[in-house]
């Protein structure tokens, strides 16, 4: 029988990669974790999810105060995955994203897959959840250690035996930065059996469910249920809440760490999902937003381009402003009952693509070819 690793960038919060990671160990339930910081307190609630594994993480998670400066001291990332030691197994699959875990070493004769979320966005000049180029100290000081790290990065992904991206956004993503070909698999987007009903419920309002930083740009959203005034729930937590907080009026609501029950009745009594991330590599929320039969109304940038289907399970806004939001809203406001029946049904059909049965059913066949090259 093969012995499996299962490797993750870390376990600090709960998001979209940690979803996939998730669905990874309920596939192959006897692989051991490696990741670089697990941190149970900062999980909340969702550390149930990893109760019970056998997680194994890296010397820098015993250095105190390491897992809170991870990003200054990202030049030590290397250290961090050189160190753990896969002698012992026959195959490991990395969940990498911008902690670059796929650049474990491996021996030859060890099946290395790596699951790919997004490269790196700090190395790579796409939108980062802090503005870290804002002051020129921590630009120099960033740039001159990103460019290690781009060279490092580059030269872990040669390690990697086999890719599999995310969205086709991913696939690019892979061959223009590491001149590598893979094979898309979608991730798994936990949806219902069937929703309760595709009539707009009553009361009803638009919801997001996001982590709080920068390149998530809530405040889009914000601004526009202030203009539009319409009632908007924000699910999620992170380092911008608190000035979030205060850009928000009455009829905009915070919620964080809710139970899983809790957000499926916010789901089932939403009437729009609304989105603003910019070059979103895939965006699961969205998708499990229409597993509901919730249309989404998201910005024209990154996966949600492959998602969503303009007038048909939701609308693309192409300018990241409030005021062109507002515009998708608009005609979403103005279609008739029926026509609103018609999008919540094509959302649904539009989820029920990413079920965990076919990413499951893709992965195994993916591992189960490739191994027998």
């Amino acid at each position: 029988m093969k012995k499996i690793a299962i490797v993750h960038d870390q376990l600090q919060e709960f998001g979209g990669a940690e979803r996939v990671l998730v669905a990874l160990k309920e596939i192959f339930p006897e692989a051991d974790i490696f990741t670089s910081f697990y941190n149970k307190e900062a999980l909340g609630i969702h550390a149930e999810h990893f109760k019970g594994w056998n997680i194994i993480t890296s010397w820098a998670d015993r250095v105190p105060f390491f897992n809170k400066l991870y990003s200054p001291l990202r030049f030590l990332t290397p250290y961090i995955w050189e160190s753990l030691n896969f002698n012992e197994y026959d195959l490991v699959i990395s969940s990498s994203g911008s902690y670059m875990c796929k650049g474990i070493v491996t021996r030859p004769e060890t099946l290395h897959i790596c699951y790919l979320h997004h490269p790196p966005r700090y190395l790579y000049y796409y939108e980062t959840a802090r503005e870290w180029q804002k002051y020129w100290p921590i630009r120099v000081y960033g740039h001159l250690i990103n460019h290690g790290l781009r060279i490092w990065d580059y030269l872990g992904s040669q390690r990697v035996d086999y890719f599999i991206a995310n969205s086709v956004e991913t696939e690019k993503r892979i061959e223009k930065f590491y001149r590598r070909n893979s094979t898309i698999i979608y991730p798994p987007v936990t949806i219902p059996k069937k929703p309760t009903s595709y009539l707009l419920p009553p009361n009803s309002y638009y919801i997001t469910t996001s982590r709080l930083a920068r390149a998530k740009h809530i405040d889009i959203l914000i601004e526009a249920a202030l203009v539009g005034n319409f009632n908007l729930k924000i699910i999620g937590s992170g380092r911008d809440e608190e000035f979030l907080k205060g850009l928000a009026g009455p009829r905009v609501e915070f919620m964080s760490h809710i139970q899983d029950d809790t957000l499926k009745l916010l789901y089932q009594n939403a009437k729009g999902f609304l989105f603003a991330s910019v070059d979103e590599e895939f965006g699961i929320a969205p998708i499990e937003a229409m597993g509901y039969g919730v249309p989404v109304i998201a910005y024209a940038s990154g996966g949600l381009r492959e998602t969503v289907q303009e007038g048909k399970n939701g609308y693309l806004y192409d300018e990241l402003t409030a005021r062109a939001l507002l515009e998708k809203i608009s005609l979403f406001e103005n279609l008739s009952e029926k026509a609103h029946v018609e999008m919540r049904k094509k959302a649904r059909k539009t989820a029920e693509k990413y079920s965990f049965e076919a990413f499951k059913k893709q992965l195994l066949k993916f591992t189960h070819t490739v191994s027998h090259l």
